[in-house]
Formats: structure tokens, C-alpha cells, sequence
């Protein structure tokens, strides 16, 4: 067996692990980055990419149709082919050669295979001509994400239900869809293939995006219902079995007949085959972690990105995997660490500015707390609501536009604690959103940031004005 020794190994070479293994090494470490699939992960193959590729052909139809003058000269639907062919080339055709020259640039050793805990700071590697240990001087970092759920529903496993994957890696459009969840996947998803002609129905427990204002669901399901999609809300699947002709999908709204089913009810940590308890851990558990991402209860093991079950989302994992590699860095060489809240090693964001976008007809644009969480953790917080269709901007982007903004205030620091905007084209304003809550901007401050006419950004100025002077 050959042996190895590296200041650092990263298990997992997603777009987290590799921001990881990038930082360490930008530090001063050697580093290991093993990856039993594809390098890039599941947000560049299966997930962010391709996903988000599929629903914009929908989105600019949709956007165009709205627009005087451009609408005329929009007829028929997206080209199916066209659409899959882009998705293809977003996806360098599954194939990470890009990705690993990236690696290797970047001054990272990759090693390709398995990586399984065989002792204290050692992993051991099956690659497919034999077993390579690496041992870690400093740190191991778990870097390998979460897996698609799947419930406990009579017949699914023996039913071959789609995850996200296949739905984004789909290569034949099915004429019937089923999807069972209410979340970001199953509202994405459920664009994408309304949009290439499938008939789909989803059949969510309770409502759809229910973690957001309950406005973002409504809305969404509004227009799932516009576009031919069947919506079905509280509403539970009972049973689902594969048969000749399809798919049965057994609902307490009564039974649902598709070619396929995608199963979109949340995520699971891919813990279970990493041999995490060699050290301890217990297989199929989320990593808790500190707020310098060293899971708790281990001083030289780290678990950053949804592993860790603190935000699942890429971008969220690559800020925590910028934390990550730089304390682990720091603690190496014994230099002074910055892990005050907001300091250079640690991930305070995670906590209650996260930003989202949802991708979707509308899009749900949010970032920080929600008017109920605000409330559920004790601040004194005032809503303040405004109509983006009243927004100068907004009839430029489109005829008769449709949209809601919630600013969600700390009445008694003055400051923004959550903002929530729902209306075509709203992905472009959470990044100011998101400034304002993690910079905690007072709004008396605020009403010098001025936005620019006619642009959706005018929203800021006419929350302001709804909300009033202190």
C-alpha cells in the first residue's frame, strides 16, 4: 500500500472542497483532494449549473412575452433539443477534465478514488488499481455534501424514482411528471419541464416553499398553476409503484398517474460510507461544527458545505470553505486567529444573513430572517410591505409586472434584519439586500444609498418611504 503526507486532507472535491484545499494551499499547506466522482461536484454536474441552465430558456420567454414590441415577435414554445444541447455544454458533458487542470494549477494534489477514515487523522483511499493511506499532518476537512432523501413511502424503493440528478441530467423529456416535495427543488423543477411540454403535478405535504414568506409560495404556486402544472397542497403521498404504463403515485387527493416521479423532500449528509466511525462519529449523521467549521469535539477535523447541515448552499459552503482553509492555515503556521464574529476565520453569515435565490416564474429573491423568525427569536421587528408592480422600474422590465418586496426591520437597533422580494428579474437585487443585513446598515443611513431611475432598485427608496423617519 503506498503511503502519503499532506498538512491537509480534503475529502470531497465539490465546489466547496476545492475553495477548501485552494485557501490551505494559498496558505502555505500541502493538500490532498480526494474525489470518488466527478471533480467540480454535485453543483456543477447535477445541481446549481444544469438546473439553473434549464429553467432560464423559460424565464426569457416568459420575460419577453411581457414586453410590448418583443412579445410580438415571440411564437411557440423552447426548443426541447436546444435547451438539453446548452445544459450538455454547461456541464462540459459530465466530463471534469477543465476541473482537474484547475486542481493541478492550483498547486493541489488530487487523488482519485474512495476516501475512508482509517484512524486518527488518516484516510485511506480505494483507488481503482489499489489502496493509497494518507496521513494528515494538521487537519482532515469533510467536503462530501448530501444526498437526495427519500421518505419512507409504500413501494419507492422498489418504484426507480428520479432524484435531482436525473431529473437535470435528464436526456428524453417524459410526457408525465410526478414530484413529491414543496421546497426550492420541486418548484425549480417543476418550471423546467412545464416549460418542455411534460404535464407535471406536485404534490407537496404542506405548502410550497414554506421556509420563505408565505407570499414567495403563493406566488409561485400561482403561477405553476398558470403554466398547466398541477399543484396539489397539503396533500400526503401514500404509496408509489412502478407499473407497465408508469408510474402510480397514490395521494390522499386521490391517485396520480405520470411516466416518471421525482422524489424532492430534502437531503440526507453523505456520511454513511466514509468510515466516520473509525473516529467516533456515527454514519448518516450531519457534522456539527463551530463557527471556524471544526466539527465539535475534534480538534483537528473539519466539515464544511452542506455536510455540515448549516446552509445548503453552494455558495454559503464556498464562503464557509474560504473560513475554513484560511483557519486551518493559521492554526498550522500558530498565527493569531481572527474568529470574532465576522472575522476572517469564521462563518457568522451562516447564522442569519444567508442569501437565496430561487429560480423559478416568479423568482424568490431572499436573504436573512423571515417576519416569523424574526419574531420566533425575540426581536421587537416591524413588516414593512410594498407592491413592485408600483415601482417605475418595474414597467419597463415588464408589462402590468407582478411582484411583492418584505423589508423586515429591528425596530430597536434600526436596522434591516430579513428582505424578501418575489417578480421577475429580483435575483439582481439580493446582493444589496444582503449588504444591508450583514452590514447592519441603520436606515437612516440607507436613505443616502440612492437608487438609480427607472430600475427595480427603486424599491429600497419606497420601502424607506412605507416604513417613515424614525
Amino acid at each position: 500500500m503506498e503511503t502519503l503526507t499532506y498538512d491537509l486532507v480534503v475529502l470531497g472535491a465539490g465546489a466547496v472542497g476545492e475553495n477548501v484545499a485552494d485557501r490551505a494551499v494559498q496558505g502555505g499547506l500541502s493538500v490532498a483532494l480526494v474525489e470518488r466522482e466527478l471533480v467540480g461536484g454535485e453543483c456543477s454536474y447535477w445541481a446549481c449549473m444544469p438546473s439553473k441552465v434549464l429553467v432560464r430558456p423559460a424565464q426569457v420567454l416568459h420575460a419577453a412575452r411581457q414586453v410590448p414590441g418583443a412579445a410580438q415577435a415571440v411564437v411557440g414554445a423552447v426548443d426541447v433539443e436546444a435547451v438539453l444541447a446548452h445544459r450538455d455544454y454547461f456541464t462540459s458533458n459530465w466530463d471534469d477534465r477543465g476541473q482537474v487542470r484547475w486542481v493541478a494549477r492550483a498547486g493541489i494534489d488530487l487523488v482519485r478514488g474512495h476516501g475512508r477514515f482509517t484512524g486518527y487523522k488518516q484516510v485511506t483511499v480505494t483507488k481503482k488499481d489499489g489502496l493509497v493511506l494518507i496521513n494528515a499532518r494538521h487537519a482532515v476537512a469533510v467536503a462530501t455534501g448530501s444526498d437526495p432523501d427519500l421518505p419512507d413511502i409504500e413501494g419507492l424503493a422498489d418504484a426507480d424514482p428520479w432524484t435531482s440528478r436525473d431529473a437535470t441530467s435528464v436526456k428524453d423529456v417524459p410526457t408525465s411528471l410526478a414530484i413529491v416535495g414543496g421546497g426550492v427543488v420541486a418548484a425549480e423543477m417543476a418550471t423546467v419541464f412545464a416549460s418542455l411540454g411534460c404535464q407535471v403535478h406536485v404534490i407537496a405535504r404542506h405548502g410550497l416553499l414554506e421556509s420563505m414568506e408565505p407570499f414567495a409560495g403563493e406566488r409561485v404556486t400561482t403561477s405553476l398553476r398558470a403554466m398547466g402544472v398541477e399543484v396539489l397542497l397539503e396533500t400526503a403521498t401514500t404509496g408509489i409503484h412502478r407499473t407497465d404504463c408508469g408510474v402510480e403515485v397514490e395521494t390522499t387527493a386521490g391517485l396520480i398517474v405520470a411516466d416518471e416521479v421525482l422524489i424532492a423532500t430534502g437531503r440526507t449528509p453523505r456520511t454513511t460510507d466514509i468510515g466516520i466511525e473509525t473516529i467516533g462519529g456515527i454514519p448518516g449523521h450531519w457534522l456539527p461544527t463551530d463557527d471556524t467549521l471544526r466539527v465539535r469535539g475534534y480538534d483537528w477535523l473539519y466539515a464544511v458545505g452542506d455536510v455540515n447541515h448549516r446552509a445548503l448552499l453552494t455558495h454559503q459552503g464556498k464562503y464557509q470553505a474560504r473560513a475554513a482553509g484560511d483557519v486551518i492555515a493559521a492554526r498550522a503556521a500558530g498565527k493569531r486567529l481572527l474568529d470574532e464574529p465576522w472575522g476572517q476565520h469564521v462563518a457568522t453569515a451562516d447564522h442569519a444573513s444567508v442569501p437565496q435565490v430561487t429560480f423559478t416564474i416568479p423568482e424568490v429573491a431572499s436573504v436573512g430572517l423571515t417576519s416569523h423568525q424574526a419574531s420566533e427569536a425575540g426581536f421587537r421587528a416591524r413588516v414593512v410591505d410594498y407592491d413592485l408592480g408600483g415601482v417605475a422600474g418595474a414597467g419597463v422590465h415588464a408589462n402590468g409586472y407582478v411582484g411583492k418586496a418584505r423589508m423586515v426591520v429591528d425596530e430597536d437597533r434600526q436596522v434591516v434584519l430579513g428582505v424578501t422580494f418575489v417578480g421577475q428579474d429580483v435575483s439582481d437585487l439580493i446582493q444589496a439586500a444582503t449588504v444591508a443585513v450583514v452590514a447592519q446598515v441603520p436606515l437612516e443611513r440607507l436613505w443616502h444609498a440612492v437608487p438609480a431611475y427607472p430600475t427595480l432598485s427603486e424599491v429600497w427608496l419606497r420601502l424607506l418611504e412605507t416604513y417613515g423617519r424614525p
